[in-house]
């Protein structure tokens, strides 16, 4: 499996409302529940009305598109990252996953993955 280091710097945020959302921005992830608007966005793009921030993730792609009848590939992944003591933010979109880690675990995370077999580029 290839996965794919980004080349951006993330930020994970709440959000008043989505008024300030660039939804034309290349990465944009935006999940809402009755609590919260949850945003992850390239750190250049976090808008005026963010109400609580975390910045310093880097990201990489599950290449490909992912059929919904695999099973375990995100699993695998934490896991893997786990035994490694490296926390992570995962995003699923309808074609593939996105794990975000924090900056300074970036390449140690993905040494990890090269380790136990996976292609990263």
């Amino acid at each position: 499996m290839v996965l794919k280091k980004l080349p951006y710097n993330f930020s994970v945020c709440k959000v008043s409302d989505a008024s300030g959302i660039d939804l034309k921005d290349e990465f944009v992830f935006v999940g809402k529940t009755d609590e919260e608007l949850s945003l992850v966005c390239r750190t250049e793009a976090v808008p005026g009305n963010t109400t609580e921030r975390d910045d310093g993730w880097k990201a990489f792609r599950i290449e490909g598109v992912l059929d919904f009848s695999l099973i375990g590939i995100l699993s695998k992944i934490s896991g893997i990252l786990a035994e490694n003591e490296i926390g992570i933010f995962a995003v699923s979109t309808y074609n593939t996953d996105y794990i975000l880690v924090k900056e300074e675990n970036f390449e140690r995370a993905m040494e990890a993955l090269e380790k136990a077999g996976y292609e990263v580029c």
